[in-house]
């Protein structure tokens, strides 16, 4: 019997995790679904009418390592290699360096950013690349969620800032990591960098959010970039073209364009 295709998809209990589930559900897909909130993802499922043949949930933190190497090796036991693997869970929270507790802010967004990034895509590589020796294999694939905020720094937003930051940059060095040899197919990296998406992450922001999109409409265009194998996609584009305008400017003058604005918002817990 033919399989359907297979996506294991982390972050998946809301947002854009969530809407990606979907949409890859809607394309005829095996969705494995990843985040710490099982008994969320499980009334997702049932409230969407998914079966076991559509769809199972891993319970796992990304933030240790150990957790979500277990869920990735528990699906590939039980449900075989995906096809596509979306580092998706990610955390946001502003940050005041000079207040010490913040450090520990710092360690917690990298933690699952960063190390959570890496973790789950760990697992899945050494079978990817013994699967890629052929040639006329289906191509692999990694995907990153990075985020525009990852090009320029904004006030009271270090850590995430500098988090996706890194999240493009290793997703541009595993890229050439994982390119294929001469006669192999390779595993594709992709970065996907969203503008402002309208979820649960974002919700609390008290600053604008130009060209704020639907998780829904996110996801759809999310989809087409990764079936395209395009290496590096900013959504929506209004934001890519911002986001290079941004990094162009010399440092006084996007110092001065900030300067008064909205910080991001910090736990005084």
């Amino acid at each position: 019997m033919h399989l359907q295709p297979l996506v294991f998809i982390t972050g998946a209990s809301s947002g854009i995790g969530q809407a990606l589930a979907l949409r890859y559900h809607q394309a005829g897909w095996r969705v494995a679904l990843v985040a710490r909130r099982a008994e969320v993802m499980q009334a997702w499922v049932q409230a969407q009418g998914l079966g076991p043949e559509h769809c199972r949930i891993f319970a796992a933190d990304v933030s240790d390592a150990a957790s979500i190497i277990n869920a990735a090796e528990q699906c590939i036991a039980e449900w075989g290699l995906p096809q596509v693997v979306i580092a998706n869970a990610g955390i946001s929270q502003g940050m005041d360096t000079g207040e010490r507790q913040d450090l520990a802010v710092l360690q917690r967004v990298m933690a699952t950013n960063n190390l959570g990034l890496a973790a789950t895509f760990h697992p899945f590589i050494r079978p990817m690349q013994a699967h890629a020796t052929n040639a006329a294999a289906t191509p692999m694939t990694l995907v990153g969620i990075a985020s525009v905020a990852g090009i320029r720094g904004l006030p009271g937003h270090a850590a995430y800032c500098a988090s996706k930051a890194a999240v493009i940059s290793y997703c541009e060095s595993l890229r050439g990591e994982l390119r294929g040899a001469r006669g192999q197919q390779g595993i594709r990296v992709i970065t996907i960098a969203p503008g402002y998406v309208a979820t649960p992450l974002t919700s609390p922001n008290k600053y604008p959010m130009p060209f704020l999109m639907r998780p829904e409409a996110f996801a759809d265009q999310a989809y087409k970039a990764i079936q395209s194998g395009t290496s590096y996609s900013v959504i929506p584009w209004q934001m890519g073209f911002i986001a290079k305008f941004l990094r162009l400017l010399p440092n006084s003058w996007f110092d001065r364009l900030l300067q008064g604005q909205p910080r991001k918002h910090r736990d005084p817990s």
